[in-house]
């Protein structure tokens, strides 16, 4: 009885931790651990959120002005965190050079900062910083240096471990404040190719454990690329802890007997390249995995291809595997999990279930059980397309479909689905309808080309959730892409350049596949992907609009509430005509219980609210360029703040990227 009441009492306490943080701050990228993006702040409401003006403003100093069409990013793109008090009580962003600044959450005056000193001017490292964490010592007194700590995590795989009050670099970590990951990465099997290794989003924190992720550089091109493995080192010291690899190398993992002995072997990927979530009080670390190399092409890796292409959840202490599920099998179309596993409190079949909400790239939801895996809305196995596709490819008969909530896009896109301004764009689109492959969902790629539908449905960012209405408002696309896989020898192969640094980006060149030395492989593939042969001469989808969606959904029921385009193209056309076609962007929602959803994450430079019930826009203003990531929000002496990095994106090179970190705020009586 004792121990239950004890268990009862410490429920009470991390839950009642856990409500005030979510209401007075924002401790992680996402809002609560979870990445629900969700506040209990009420202040800004339906009633009032007219009035919101700017009560500060934040520039980085960083480069300002028209990115080149393949530059190096530049532009901030970070969701600030908000420590709590007793640490500071700072705002706590990172400029695109990973530059660590701590900003009074009042004014945006610098309290202090941190520059890691990263080197500029490096051609295969992109400059963007989405984020830090942060971590709390509960063996240190509560008056010592690095109780409250920043964690700092570099392009370049370097941990930073700073004083979250001071800024000082914490001395009994790693070595002296600093960990360069790249033994720890080099050592692991298939661990090589230590520098085409990349870190841009911050770390998970759970059980004093920093957990990273990695972009693989190589990832598009080459079939034998590094592991796409995550690593956990401890908070305390800098000591490395435990990797876990999506590629399942070990005989032991139940994974193994999936794949062939010798592809298993020479495989890279699978990566977390986007955020993780965690659930402190299980121990949990939630991981979207990526796909396996190369991109497009799997010869080289007969099978579904587990732990691919999955939502994992490891415990965080150890790094053991407790549950997962493939979301793609044998991934030929770069569908990784891009967006971050959502832990969420539902109501379901009459029950308060704790659950995981993954949205995928090809506009799918799923709803897990947080302590199985288990499906909470039926999946289906559907026959998908085996027919076509490259000689000797792999083609997985069924594919798993959620019944619930209906797909965020159309499965299946025929000639007839051409659109254009004028019947002579429409024509155009409906020539590259008959040029290329096209079809259904997993209609495979092809030397002739494909148009992928969807392109790119959902990408990081992704939803919020409202845990008092069950409501989910994520954005969408609703475009194709293109892509072509066909032999280094082939005509349209001979731009194909191994050491051009823009292959893989929109628009780029084709690259050349290195593969696997295998007899009955070919040598060398050239892959060319892009919007261009799926858009009109005139830049637009060859696909009626909306381009651009943003919808809410009901995650008791499964249904959609409603879907609104999201952005005009006012600001995207010669002739700025505002047509409400979705102005399509990159970074997602924050929501409230003041009822409201706020959202950028559009190329017409606006910030907006929308009623969160409906899906009427109730608020928007200008900003100095583009919103591209998440909003979050606070409360400091009794008045809430929104803030929204405006910083651009350098895929959106018709704008210019920026360095603004701006907050809003109701009127000072």
């Amino acid at each position: 009885m004792g121990k239950t009441i004890q268990v009862v009492i410490t429920s009470i306490v991390l839950l009642a931790f856990s409500g005030a943080a979510t209401a007075s701050d924002w401790p992680t990228w996402g809002g609560p651990p979870g990445g629900s993006k969700y506040s209990k702040l009420d202040q800004i409401n339906l009633d009032n959120v007219d009035e919101l003006e700017v009560a500060w403003t934040y520039r980085t100093g960083d480069y300002t002005g028209k990115m080149a069409r393949f530059g190096n990013s530049f532009g901030l793109q970070a969701v600030p965190i908000m420590l709590p008090e007793e640490a500071g009580g700072h705002l706590v962003v990172c400029n695109p050079f990973w530059k660590v600044i701590a900003l009074d959450p009042l004014t945006g005056e610098v309290q202090w900062e941190f520059d890691p000193k990263v080197e500029k001017g490096l051609p295969d490292l992109q400059y963007k910083c989405r984020g830090v964490s942060q971590w709390e010592d509960s063996e240190a007194a509560d008056d010592a240096l690095c109780k409250y700590t920043v964690i700092q995590v570099t392009g370049e795989r370097r941990i930073f471990s700073m004083d979250a009050r001071t800024g000082q670099l914490c001395p009994d970590f790693a070595n002296g404040g600093e960990l360069d990951t790249s033994e720890a990465i080099g050592s692991i099997p298939h661990g090589h190719d230590v520098n085409a290794i990349r870190t841009y989003f911050p770390p998970a924190v759970v059980s004093d454990r920093i957990i990273i992720g990695s972009v693989v550089g190589t990832k598009f091109l080459d079939a034998n690329a590094p592991s796409g493995a995550v690593y956990a080192f401890n908070a305390r010291n800098g000591d490395f802890e435990w990797f876990w690899d999506p590629i399942p190398r070990d005989p032991s993992d139940p994974a193994y007997s999936t794949w062939d002995p010798e592809e298993v072997a020479e495989t890279g990927g699978g990566n977390v390249w986007t955020y993780m979530t965690t659930d402190p009080e299980r121990d949990l670390v939630f991981l979207p995995t990526g796909s396996p190399t190369p991109n497009y092409y799997g010869i080289n890796r007969q099978g579904d291809n587990l732990y691919a292409n999955s939502t994992v959840a490891l415990r965080g202490s150890t790094g053991e595997r407790v549950w997962h599920y493939q979301v793609v099998r044998h991934d030929i179309w770069d569908w990784d999990t891009a967006v971050e596993p959502m832990v969420v409190e539902v109501e379901h079949e009459g029950e308060t279930k704790t659950a995981i909400i993954q949205l995928t790239k090809q506009g799918l939801t799923f709803m897990f059980d947080i302590e199985t895996g288990e499906p909470l809305f039926e999946v289906k196995e559907q026959p998908v397309d085996t027919e076509g596709g490259l000689p000797g490819e792999y083609l997985p008969p069924t594919q798993p479909f959620p019944v619930k909530p209906r797909p965020l896009n159309e499965m299946i896109t025929t000639k007839d689905d051409a659109w254009g301004y004028t019947f002579w764009d429409k024509g155009k689109c409906e020539e590259n309808y008959d040029n290329y492959d096209h079809g259904t969902l997993f209609t495979p790629p092809s030397e002739r080309g494909l148009l992928i539908h969807p392109g790119m449905v959902n990408n990081w960012g992704g939803g919020a959730y409202d845990p008092e209405t069950n409501m989910l408002v994520t954005n969408y696309r609703r475009m194709s892409l293109f892509v072509s896989v066909m032999p280094v020898d082939a005509p349209e192969a001979q731009l194909a350049d191994p050491d051009d640094p823009r292959q893989g980006f929109p628009s780029g060149p084709p690259g050349v596949m290195r593969n696997t030395e295998t007899p009955d492989v070919p040598q060398g593939y050239s892959m060319e992907r892009g919007p261009e042969k799926a858009f009109s001469p005139l830049f637009s989808p060859c696909l009626k609009p909306p381009w651009y969606i943003l919808a809410g959904i009901d995650m008791s029921t499964g249904d959609i509430m409603w879907e609104k385009p999201l952005g005009t193209l006012d600001k995207m056309m010669r002739i700025p005509l505002p047509l409400e076609y979705g102005a399509v962007g990159i970074g997602g929602p924050m929501m409230t219980a003041g009822g409201l959803t706020f959202i950028g994450a559009t190329s017409d430079e606006t910030f907006r609210a929308f009623e969160t019930a409906t899906g009427e826009e109730v608020w928007s203003t200008e900003l100095p360029t583009s919103n591209m990531t998440v909003p979050m929000t606070y409360e400091r002496d009794g008045r809430q703040f929104v803030v929204i990095a405006a910083g651009g994106h350098h895929i959106f090179y018709s704008q210019k990227v920026g360095d603004w970190l701006i907050a809003f705020a109701l009127p000072e009586d």
